[in-house]
């Protein structure tokens, strides 16, 4: 049984080209925190909302990719060479990646896609009339932690130790881990953060959940964790420890539901505004999108391997279930 209700958004460096051709296209520069392998269907929807417009990729625009790879460190430096370049406009999707192509370029436009609010982290001054050159979306994966907390609250023991996996370098960190802290005290379970920034910290930190004894976990939306996605969902299932993620791709690798909006259309969305913005729409013109719809996922086969019974009030609201 699949039951989808999507949600509709208001509204390796790029070689090979020759010169000339380079010559006759706007380039823009695409900034992200994680690598290419693991936003392939990002990527897609990105280029399918710039496609809406005319802009294709080799033929009417080209695209310098820049991957971080998780080294958070390394977005400043990146961000730096796209504004030196000049490129007509930069799409910047993560928090870290939008902050560092601002601190990089005052006058260059900068399109984002992120899951923290882009006021709270100074990119715009306001949702609805942004100033200054940064606009884009916001899907709000980091918004919605107290209630992926609520949905797992359904799942466990009354007073289980939580897990909280988060990527101690991504600046959205601290706050997502003061709220999930609140949220966690409030309905009486004991929250335990582990940390990972690298692939052997990942196997470090599920073993101090286990040793814990955590009675479920919650992964903190970060570039990194994303790209390590089949490694998380796969200790998860051998630890046997009830986890909700912060997007669906999660899900679709074999984990156990997640709550979020839906990211493909929000990186369709970004596509879509900086097509708009190659064709002279002024960036106070686009103010930032938002999602009217947040969409839950749940994998009924990895429940099931987990001996873990859904509650029927809780599949009634999915949007989506996996038999």
């Amino acid at each position: 049984m699949r039951r989808r209700n999507f949600i509709t958004l208001m509204g390796g460096a790029a070689v090979g080209w020759p010169l000339v051709a380079r010559a006759q296209q706007p380039v823009i520069g695409f900034l992200n925190d994680g690598s290419s392998d693991a936003y392939v269907g990002r990527l897609e929807a990105f280029r399918e909302g710039l496609s809406e417009l005319g802009y294709v990729e080799g033929r009417s625009v080209a695209i310098e990719f820049r991957w971080a790879e998780g080294r958070y460190d390394q977005l400043p430096v990146m961000a730096a060479d796209l504004a030196h370049r000049q490129v007509a406009a930069i799409a910047a999707s993560a928090t870290v990646a939008a902050m560092a192509a601002k601190g990089a370029t005052s006058t260059i436009p900068i399109i984002f896609a992120i899951g923290g609010d882009p006021v709270k982290f100074g990119l715009v001054k306001s949702l609805a009339r942004p100033d200054g050159n940064a606009t884009g979306v916001n899907f709000f994966t980091n918004a919605v932690g107290q209630k992926r907390l609520g949905l797992l609250h359904e799942l466990v023991a009354k007073g289980a130790v939580i897990g909280f996996l988060v990527n101690p370098g991504n600046p959205n960190t601290i706050r997502d881990a003061e709220e999930t802290q609140a949220a966690a005290e409030q309905l009486g379970h004991k929250l335990v953060t582990v940390k990972a920034s690298t692939v052997a910290e990942i196997d470090t930190a599920f073993a101090m959940l286990v040793q814990a004894n955590v009675g479920g976990l919650i992964i903190d939306p970060d570039g990194f964790l994303h790209a390590r996605r089949v490694q998380i969902v796969t200790l998860t299932a051998r630890h046997g420890i009830p986890t909700i993620y912060p997007n669906s791709e999660f899900v679709a690798v074999g984990g156990l539901m997640n709550y979020a909006s839906s990211v493909l259309d929000a990186y369709r969305s970004m596509g879509n505004y900086t097509a708009r913005v190659l064709k002279g729409t002024k960036l106070a013109d686009l103010p930032v999108l938002q999602p009217t719809k947040l969409e839950l996922a749940i994998n009924l086969s990895t429940a099931k391997a987990l001996a873990l019974t859904i509650p029927p009030g809780v599949l009634a609201i999915a949007d989506e279930v996996i038999e």
